[in-house]
């Protein structure tokens, strides 16, 4: 497998600027290759709880200074000339992330990707523009990464230099297998991969002298990984078998609880509007026989004005008469 190394490049006030936002995005960007460059652009003391994580991944700041109304358009152009330089002068930089959606960075791609070099760009969905959206050759909703990855992280209150409890490491273990290309993995490569995101991480601290022993300690408590041996290298794949959800299904009984505490994930990250799209494929993920139907409504856009009548949720149009949802 051909490991990325990426040049990431965040706005802040796109990203909303939380600690856990820009985990996720650190965390998506690795399961994808090494950072090896990462600059944000923004910054205030407002945003002071984020050194620690700009420090431990070797980020640059580069600081916000507030004159006039040329500000942000100031930020945007540094943005554009330091992605330029980096993608001329370092040769080792094959893949860059560009965590902002303004369709004014448009042709930075364009140039990026006539120089030969991966374009994975990420926005709340509030603000991405579907010009730069389909600039780029992947492209991920800031919500989405988020609620992702939410499952995987260790609980609130919890040390997060201890390591990950069984569940939590396997199901980050799922999301770095779901998000490969191929179907399966070696899993020397898999143990690469989750080093990225956990350099800490050691089978010992799980009871298991070997990596491979631990993936079959996992496979058989939770049965959501495949692991099998292909000419004394192991391989770990997804298990074709779903296994039975363990959480509270969505029925016509409980469905507003459970829109409102997805909601309320959105707002505690940060996320003051968003697209319905998101809302809605981030619920058939957490309920996949989740349908308008089951719950009594023919559209999804139905469901959203019975919240918005509920008081759960305020419906918006944005300058393009698309409709957002405001969290409340």
């Amino acid at each position: 497998m051909n490991t990325s190394r990426f040049a990431v490049f965040v706005d802040l006030e796109n990203c909303g600027a939380k600690a856990g936002t820009l985990l996720n995005i650190l965390e998506k960007v690795k399961i994808r290759g090494d950072v090896l460059l990462g600059k944000v652009y923004g910054y205030t003391d407002r945003f002071s709880d984020l050194k620690e994580i700009l420090l431990s991944n070797t980020f640059t700041v580069v600081p916000s200074l507030r004159y006039g109304i040329s500000q942000k358009n100031n930020a945007d152009i540094l943005l554009v000339i330091d992605a330029l330089e980096v993608a001329y002068t370092n040769p080792l930089i094959d893949s860059f992330c560009i965590v902002s959606g303004d369709s004014d960075y448009t042709p930075l791609v364009g140039r990026l990707k006539s120089m030969g070099k991966f374009v994975l760009g990420m926005s709340r969905s509030e603000v991405a523009s579907s010009i730069f959206i389909n600039a780029c050759n992947e492209f991920q909703f800031l919500e989405s990464v988020n609620a992702a990855t939410r499952s995987a992280r260790t609980k609130k209150g919890q040390n997060k230099d201890e390591p990950l409890d069984d569940a939590a490491l396997n199901k980050l273990l799922e999301g770095i297998l779901t998000e490969q290309d191929a179907d399966e993995m070696y899993a020397s490569e898999l143990k690469g991969v989750l080093l990225r995101l956990r350099p800490d991480f050691n089978e010992k601290n799980y009871g298991c002298a070997g990596f491979g022993k631990l993936l079959t300690k996992l496979s058989n408590k939770f049965g959501t990984l495949k692991i099998k041996n292909d000419n004394y290298n192991v391989m770990v794949s997804l298990s074709a078998e779903t296994p039975a959800p363990d959480g509270p299904q969505l029925t016509g009984d409980n469905w507003k609880k459970l829109f409102a505490e997805q909601l309320r994930h959105y707002k505690d990250d940060g996320f003051a509007r968003i697209n319905p799209s998101i809302l809605k494929a981030d619920i058939q993920s957490a309920y996949p026989d989740f349908t308008e139907k089951a719950i009594g409504f023919k559209r999804f856009s139905d469901v959203l004005k019975q919240l918005e009548k509920e008081g759960v949720l305020k419906l918006e149009m944005d300058s393009q008469n698309n409709m957002l949802i405001r969290m409340l």
